[in-house]
């Protein structure tokens, strides 16, 4: 079973999240792919300091899309800090998965510095997408070179137009009470205005 694993703190999920997932899972003819919200990212600040809030939020995203889309609460079960190895693990060793990891361009240019990154490149095959606006091309090859030749790393290159969004454009914006209706599913919109998310500038160091 060829199975993706799109992982990120999706505070908010956004159209871009989507329209790149959808792509994933099309490109790749993957029998599933896992939209898997961290509970505690390692490496970053986030605004809502409840992972549960981003898990629903991203439900409703991308909820409905496909069947072959689902949303997985894996790594808010298993709490503390989310490490992809680990994520990989449960697929990797515990099933007959395939599994593929989706990576934007700062995550690809990284990924040897993460825990058990030798692990990651064993057990997965790296989807990188790259963005319209990626300006070190050279860096990115140069990269993938040294992921071939140093973990015999599997890596894919997404033929994909990347939509230029960033969560914490549309954190700032909305915090401004800037119309982000374009940027969002309406319903998620719809949810943030509720809750009253986003709407102060603190952020938790997790």
């Amino acid at each position: 079973m060829r199975v993706g694993i799109y992982g990120g703190t999706f505070d908010p999920p956004h159209n871009g999240h989507v329209n790149i997932c959808k792509n994933f899972l099309s490109q790749l003819n993957l029998d599933k792919v896992y939209v898997m919200p961290s509970f505690i990212p390692p490496h970053k600040l986030v605004y809502d300091n409840d992972p549960y809030t981003r898990y629903e939020m991203a439900k409703i995203a991308f909820g409905g899309i496909s069947d072959k889309i689902e949303v997985s609460d894996l790594e808010l079960k298993r709490k503390g800090r989310s490490y992809t190895a680990e994520t990989i693990s449960y697929f990797a060793e515990y099933g007959d998965y395939d599994v593929y990891l989706l990576c934007g361009t700062d995550m690809f240019l990284t990924l040897d510095e993460w825990y058990k990154a030798e692990y990651i490149f064993k057990h997965s095959t790296i989807v990188h997408a790259i963005r319209n606006n990626d300006a070190d091309i050279e860096l990115i090859q140069y990269k993938s070179k040294c992921y071939k030749e140093k973990y015999n790393a599997k890596i894919y290159t997404l033929n994909s137009s990347v939509i230029e969004l960033s969560s914490s454009e549309i954190r700032d914006k909305i915090f401004s009470n800037i119309d982000v209706s374009k940027l969002l599913n309406e319903d998620v919109y719809a949810y943030i205005k509720k809750r009253g998310l986003y709407i102060n500038k603190l952020k938790y160091e997790i």
